[in-house]
């Protein structure tokens, strides 16, 4: 289940990061502030390092299970084994990618044109 966050639930957060960033640009240049930007991407950022958090704990208890033989890369334990680094990889892709965006709000002022 934790898998199931990694791989769909990061992705959709830093979309929604992006959207609810960019709908907070014009607020920020009429009152001349960023805090909600940097509030929003806070947030989400903290949201993903919980994701890929679980998603790494997922990941590291089939690789527990197995005892680091290759012989569990057959059927369903070596197929739970991949989503889970698969999720961890897409999370942690994700909160880089919310990392990006929220120093394009630092560095960036939302009132140039």
């Amino acid at each position: 289940m934790r898998t199931f966050f990694g791989l769909i639930v990061a992705p959709s957060l830093a979309l929604a990061c992006q959207s609810a960033m960019f709908s907070l640009v014009t607020p920020s240049c009429s009152v001349q502030t960023r805090v909600g930007m940097h509030v929003v991407a806070f947030a989400v950022l903290a949201i993903e390092l919980l994701l890929t958090l679980l998603s790494w704990l997922e990941w590291s208890t089939y690789r527990v299970a197995s005892g680091g033989r290759d012989e569990s890369t057959q059927g369903s334990t070596g197929t739970r084994r991949f989503l889970a680094a698969s999720a961890t990889a897409v999370a942690a892709l994700s909160s880089l990618l919310v990392v990006m965006m929220w120093f394009a709000a630092w560095a960036l002022s939302p009132c140039s044109p």
